[in-house]
């Protein structure tokens, strides 16, 4: 099964340098494991949380211009204390590069440079409330397609930016194909990668070249296997399409 829950070949560290600035994180208590350890889980566990942030904390520490979003959007087997020692870590490893809750709209680079922050944390449970540095998870929609069919994907993409808020929140575009249980069981040796991804990839990123950032347009997009193709350079490319705006406006 390693093959089917492994969706990132590379190391917080490797992703960063990639240029990958978004990262969708579910986490969970080992059941049965004495203390409050939290691991990264994706299917199978995987490294503990207290090292990828402090991965992560290393990086940003030797670019200080740069800036990552960090969205915890499943917990599993988390009691309330497990929630506070997680939160506890985060809070000591990110310290004063922690950006607080504010107005989504006033969150440019500049404010945040301006302010030395360099972490947007979205935390899906009802604990963000008590927290000035956990923006609530509604902050960061992520429609799901749940769909191995790439086109039917695109087209959900298209509508659900053809839908989404046009102030007060961020917005993801899951460029992710799901394999279902019988895709599954048909491909247990291969694997994600050399089915639903190697195969389709070309598609979406074909896709992704075509989109428009700003306001109606996409915001932030994630997608398997990103050392693929050149996933990350085609998404910041996109910024390029809001200079230009910038100066046709100026």
């Amino acid at each position: 099964m390693k093959k089917w829950s492994v969706t990132q070949n590379l190391t917080f560290k490797e992703q960063l340098e990639g240029g990958i600035r978004y990262f969708d994180l579910r986490v969970s208590s080992k059941p049965g494991e004495p203390g409050q350890e939290i691991y990264f889980i994706h299917g199978l566990f995987g490294i503990k949380v207290c090292d990828g942030l402090i991965e992560m904390n290393t990086f940003l520490t030797h670019h200080p211009t740069e800036v990552i979003f960090l969205d915890f959007n499943h917990f599993y087997a988390m009691s309330n204390s497990h929630h506070v020692y997680l939160i506890n870590r985060i809070q000591e490893v990110f310290g004063s590069k922690l950006c607080t809750k504010e107005c989504v709209e006033n969150v440019t680079l500049n404010y945040l440079w301006e302010k030395k922050q360099q972490v947007l944390i979205f935390y899906h449970h009802p604990l963000h409330e008590d927290y000035p540095f956990l923006w609530p998870g509604n902050k960061m929609p992520a429609p799901w397609a749940n769909t191995t069919n790439v086109h039917k994907l695109l087209q959900f993409l298209d509508t659900t930016l053809g839908e989404r808020a046009k102030h007060g929140t961020f917005h993801v575009s899951q460029a992710i194909l799901t394999p279902r249980v019988r895709t599954i069981a048909r491909h247990l040796i291969r694997g994600l990668k050399n089915t639903l991804v190697h195969r389709n990839l070309p598609t979406i990123l074909e896709w992704v070249k075509l989109q428009k950032p700003g306001v109606m347009g996409v915001n932030i997009i994630t997608s398997d296997f990103v050392e693929l193709v050149d996933f990350a350079a085609s998404v910041i490319a996109l910024n390029d399409l809001l200079l230009e705006e910038g100066k046709s406006h100026g």
